[in-house]
């Protein structure tokens, strides 16, 4: 058991080392999954709001509407995490 523990420890210490890479990966992993989020998510609403349109014609203008806001607050979000891992990224030294 004790020895199991001198091992954890061990890796622990090597780890240390290595922390600012995974961070970096991190934040890159980050701003990527944000942009891709971002896309699949005003695709969805596109493909959503030309199917609404197609189905009523005369809620178009509510549709676009809702669209475009639903689709502000997606890239609001997808920017905010990006600009976060950007963030992330500049406070690791080497």
């Amino acid at each position: 058991m004790l020895y199991m523990l001198a091992l954890i420890q061990e890796a622990a210490n090597a780890s240390a080392a290595t922390g600012r890479g995974l961070g970096l990966i991190g934040a890159g992993l980050a701003a990527g999954l944000a942009v891709l989020g971002a896309g699949v998510g005003i695709g969805r609403i596109g493909g959503s709001a030309t199917e609404g349109i197609a189905r009523q014609p005369d809620a178009t203008a509510r549709i676009q509407t809702a669209m475009i806001i639903a689709a502000a607050l997606i890239e609001g979000v997808a920017l905010f995490v990006a600009v976060i891992g950007f963030l992330i990224q500049s406070k690791i030294t080497f």
